[in-house]
Parts: structure tokens; sequence; C-alpha cells
């Protein structure tokens, strides 16, 4: 039995997951210190907790919370994020949980107007999306942290520990941290902080988000029920039972289905949360006879925000303590396991001496042109969503309209732009690209897109660490440059049966050399194997050039 859920699929919210215990460094008279601390004990700061400590670098996690977060919240997982889960050692137990769905529809009043399928190629080991409750995904990162302390390695998860004061300080900062036995005080040379949307290390340090607040809110609720609805993701524009708003259907596990509907601006929040309130408005959706429980009900404003810097002297910012954008295209959440994944390897470096503090700096170049990349798709999916004017609300439902018959309209259609894989073009990491004809899906900044081998999946031989990927090229067994080495993997197309590795590696070219970085993106690539050129890129990717 899943320790979150108890017969009749009751949520067990209330027993501790990692409850509180006294350390050593309560004791009177300790001087802690510690590496790294990561404040924040939801699914980005677990996430980052594990990536670091499977790299052997010694991490503490502290939160004021012991328990799962109550209700579903982030329930979208999609499969870049996914693929990072893998190499983190929890991908499966999410896949195995989750919901698989690769087709999305679109309704307009009471039709649909088409379909679309977010995974249409064979040869991908994940699907586009899972649909997972966040608290299964936030178990299933503490089981991983116990296997890894099971190990022996350095990870440590804190319950019940409030941070109350941050002071940075020469070479690291200083914490204040309360607990129910009394506040006690710890240093770290770096700080990562997970701490969600309101984090209130952002306020310790007078920080704030810059971006916008759009005028209208959304009812989020959890309903369990036995229905029939296919496991897909359906969209409404003004239906029937929400007249000239929107709303969203997404099936779950444990046959909880998540329902999103759209209640505009001026509205009394409490009084709307109150279930002789929402429970209409779901009988006008599902009908009246279909039998429900109200589990979980939330109500949010769309918000597109960042901070102006992620990185702080040797603070760190990460997930929606850094970035918030609108719950429609998945973005949170899988937005903040590719920060964690941008960031660790650097810092893992920056602390080995192997690469400059400076390195750091292009999380901030990386992640914030990730952020801006889904505040800019989240904006346009807002706007179309909800036409702030009359001119946009006849624009989009005449695009609505000829969506239906003509295939042109349909990209226009903008119900949530859902997560893709980040490239970071232009990133000062990037190496050069020296192979003519080569896809631009893998050019340098391009994560790896997965592919089948006759061994199994491409992204299972990429760990945390430097590759160089040689598809029909001679490369030598390993090659470094300043300590940082980057091992050999040999394939061949005659491994390539179905022609994916081909098709997304070679392009037209006949041979390739890729160097690949610990978090699996693109930094250079080539014809042929050049020693010079090689090692050259390494000092780049490692911020030495």
């Amino acid at each position: 039995m899943d320790q979150a859920v108890e017969t009749g699929g009751k949520k067990i919210f209330e027993t501790p997951l990692y409850p509180y215990r006294r350390t050593a460094d309560q004791e009177p008279g300790a001087s802690a210190h510690h590496p790294v601390v990561v404040v924040g004990a939801g699914p980005i700061g677990l996430a980052a907790a594990i990536d670091l400590a499977q790299m052997d670098v010694p991490v503490v996690v502290l939160d004021d919370n012991d328990k799962v977060s109550w209700g579903s919240r982030a329930v979208c997982y999609a499969k870049r994020p996914l693929e990072i889960l893998d190499r983190l050692g929890c991908g499966q137990p999410m896949v195995d949980k989750g919901v698989e769905w690769n087709i999305g529809k679109v309704f307009f009043d009471d039709r649909q107007v088409y379909e679309f399928n977010l995974l249409p190629e064979s040869g991908h080991r994940r699907p586009a999306f899972i649909n997972l409750q966040q608290y299964y995904f936030e178990q299933y990162l503490v089981e991983r942290i116990r296997e890894l302390q099971r190990e022996g390695k350095p990870v440590e998860l804190r319950g019940r520990n409030k941070v109350v004061s941050v002071e940075e300080k020469e070479g690291g900062v200083a914490l204040t941290v309360d607990t129910p036995d009394g506040p006690y005080a710890i240093s770290a040379d770096w700080l990562i902080a997970c701490d969600g949307a309101g984090s209130p290390i952002r306020s310790m340090m007078g920080l704030d988000f810059v971006g916008r607040v759009f005028e209208d809110n959304f009812l989020i609720a959890d309903v369990v029920m036995e229905a029939d609805f296919p496991t897909e993701r359906w969209f409404w524009f003004d239906p029937p039972f929400n007249r000239g708003q929107s709303a969203l259907l997404h099936r779950q596990p444990d046959n909880v289905w998540r329902i999103d509907l759209q209640l505009g601006w001026d509205i009394d929040k409490e009084e709307e949360k109150k279930p002789e309130n929402v429970i209409p408005r779901l009988k006008a959706m599902l009908g009246e006879d279909v039998k429900f429980e109200l589990e979980w009900v939330s109500i949010y404003t769309f918000q597109c925000r960042r901070m102006e810097k992620f990185r702080h002297g040797h603070v760190i910012f990460a997930g929606d303590s850094a970035h918030q954008v609108s719950p429609f295209g998945a973005r949170g959440a899988n937005s903040g396991l590719q920060d964690t994944d941008n960031l660790c390897w650097k810092l893992k470096l920056v602390m080995d001496g192997l690469a400059p503090e400076s390195l750091l700096d292009s999380y901030d170049h990386e992640r914030i042109h990730g952020a801006d990349e889904n505040i800019l798709n989240s904006t346009r999916s807002t706007d179309f969503i909800t036409p702030k004017s009359e001119i946009s609300r006849i624009f989009r439902d005449a695009v609505l309209d000829l969506s239906e018959r003509y295939e042109f309209a349909r990209p226009l259609v903008n119900s949530g732009r859902l997560s893709v894989p980040c490239v970071y073009d232009g990133s000062p990491l990037n190496g050069p690209d020296r192979l003519e004809g080569g896809p631009a899906r893998t050019r340098p900044g391009a994560p790896c897109p997965d592919a089948p081998l006759d061994s199994g999946f491409l992204l299972d031989l990429l760990g945390n660490r430097f590759h160089l990927l040689a598809i029909d090229a001679d490369i030598p067994d390993s090659i470094g440059d300043g300590g940082v080495v980057a091992e050999a993997l040999r394939l061949s197309s005659a491994d390539d049966s179905d022609g994916g590795l081909a098709a997304r590696y070679l392009g037209e070219a006949r041979s390739a050399v890729y160097l690949i970085r610990p978090d699996q993106h693109v930094a250079a690539r080539w014809q042929s194997f050049d020693e010079a050129e090689v090692k050259a890129a390494i000092r780049t990717a490692t911020g030495r050039a």
C-alpha cells in the first residue's frame, strides 16, 4: 500500500514522511558547517539533494514541514523531466504509478474542434506526459533519498527545521534554524533556495519578482469518481457548463480527476472554495447523475514572473522560488527540474576546484533563458484563454471555428503551450557546431533526445558526467582537460535497427562526434574527432575558455 493512500483512496496527509529528529548540530557549543544546504523539501529541493548526493556532494535539506504536500498540486510531468528523473534513479516508480498520455483534445462550445498528438514518433522510452499527484512524487523522491542514505551517500533530510534568518558572509551563508527544540545556527558554503513561490529566503534577502499578474482566477478541484473518459487532456473554450470561460480535465491515478474552471477576476476566493459553491459547478460539467467526491480545492491567479537574477553570491534560487508561470502548459515543476539538472553538475565542478565560480553565472544565463521562454509561452496562452478585449475574443473565437476544418488555424489555438525541453541557444558554454548536415534538434545547447538501440536506450548510457559520443567515428577511450574527463561512448549505425539514432544524431552526415555535458545537453559536435577541438570545447563547457 502506498504510504500516501489508505483504504478507500483517502489520503494520509497527516503522517510525517520525514519526522523531526534532533541532530548533533543542535548540541550546545556545536559549530555546524555543511558544504550545501537546500531549503525546501518539495520536488525541486529533493531532486537537487538527490543529484548532489549521487555525485558525493554532502547536502542537508531543511523544511518547516515533515509531510507530503496537501492536494495534487503539480500534476503533469513531461518527457524530458521524466528522463532527468531516470538519471536521478526515481523515474520508473513515477511512470509505473502515473497515468500516461500523448493525446489532447480541444473543444469550443459543445463540439470538438481538433485533437493533437504530443509524441507522434516512435523510439522513445518515456511518454510525452504522465499525470501524477505531487504527493506521490514527493514520496518517491524521499524514498530515493532513503536508498542513497543506505548506500552511504552524504544526504540528510530534516523535517520541522524552519530557516528564520539568512546572512551572506565571505565565502558562504549563515543560517538560523528554528525547531521544536528551539533555534540553532549552521553555516554553508552554498545555499540552494527551493522554498516555493512565496520563498521566505527571497523575502529575507529583500529580493522580489518582476513580471505580470493576470486579472483572472481559476478553481482547481481534485474529484474522486469512476468515469469512462479516455486518458487524454481535454480543454474547453466557452463550454455550456461554464459560459464565457474555460475548463480543463485531466485524469490522475486512483480515480482522481483534476478539473480547472475559469472563474473570472472579481470573485470572493473563500466563498468560491466552499463545497456548496464548488459542487454545483462540477455537476454542471459532469452531469447531475455522476457520483463524485470532492477531495481538494484551491484557487489560483495567473502569474508570469521571475527574479531578475537566480544567483546571488552563494545563494542560488531554483523552481518556483525563482520563477512562476500559469499552470496551463505544465511548465512549473517541469521547469524546476530542469533548473536543478542544470545547476548541480556545475556546483560539483566548482566545489571540486575543476571550474571557476563564474561557471555558476551560466546557470543564470541558461535558466533565465528557460524561464523567459516559459513566461513568453504562458503569457501568450493566458492572453488567448482569457481575451482582454472584445476584438481579441472575436479573433480567438474565429481561430477556434476555423481549426475545426482547416489545419492552418490549429497552430494558432493556444490552450496552454505544453512543456518542451529547453534548448540553450546562445549559451556561453556552447562549443562549435561542425557537423555539416547534422539535425537541428541536436545542435549545441540542445538536450539529447533519446534513441532506441539494440541494447536498450541511449539516455540509459549517459550519466551525470561528460561523455564523448561517437557514431561511426574513431575516438579515444577518454579525453580530459584540466582534470575534467569525457568518457567514450561508441555507437554504430549497425545498432540502429529502426533509424532513430541516425535521424536524431546524424541527419545527412555519415559520422558524428558529440561532446555531451553531465546534464545530457550537447556541448559541441563534429564530423570526426579532433583532439584540440574537443579539449577546447571541454574548457568552454566548464567556463574555462
